[in-house]
């Protein structure tokens, strides 16, 4: 994972959220949990990226 890409996985991470708000909102009473959870997976996996991206970032910094 390079530096370069944090932005790129935090702008990605903050869209997939908002897209599966927005999808949840709009079809509320016929979404179930498990297709719920399905949803929020990109978001959560991409701010994950964004977080090991930014300690290498940070870490390289310092040497």
């Amino acid at each position: 994972m390079s530096p370069k890409f944090f932005y790129a996985y935090l702008v990605g991470a903050i869209v997939a959220l908002l897209l599966a708000a927005y999808r949840l909102v709009a079809v509320y009473s016929q979404v179930s949990v498990s297709e719920a959870f399905l949803y929020f997976i990109p978001a959560i996996l991409l701010f994950y990226m964004a977080y090991k991206v930014y300690h290498i970032k940070n870490d390289s910094e310092l040497m």
